[in-house]
């Protein structure tokens, strides 16, 4: 399966943590997504949104400005 590519740069607090949420309620269980932001907050933001929802960080990175994140939409 192939990752969902989710464009956030650009967007500042909450608007990252908001979408990441958003997509992942129209996402299939096990679906996984590629955030990509630019807002230091959703390091923390994106992280606590994960422990509501149950969903996963697969792996987390950051590159100069650019965070990146692999979030995995957790079974049914």
């Amino acid at each position: 399966m192939t990752a969902t590519p989710l464009n956030l740069r650009g967007l500042k607090c909450p608007l990252p943590a908001l979408r990441v949420r958003k997509a992942l309620k129209g996402a299939a269980p096990g679906t996984l997504l590629l955030v990509e932001c630019t807002d230091p907050m959703a390091a923390i933001d994106i992280p606590n949104l994960m422990r509501e929802t149950g969903d996963a960080i697969e792996e987390s990175r950051s590159d100069g400005d650019l965070l990146v994140f692999h979030i995995r939409k957790a079974p049914a």
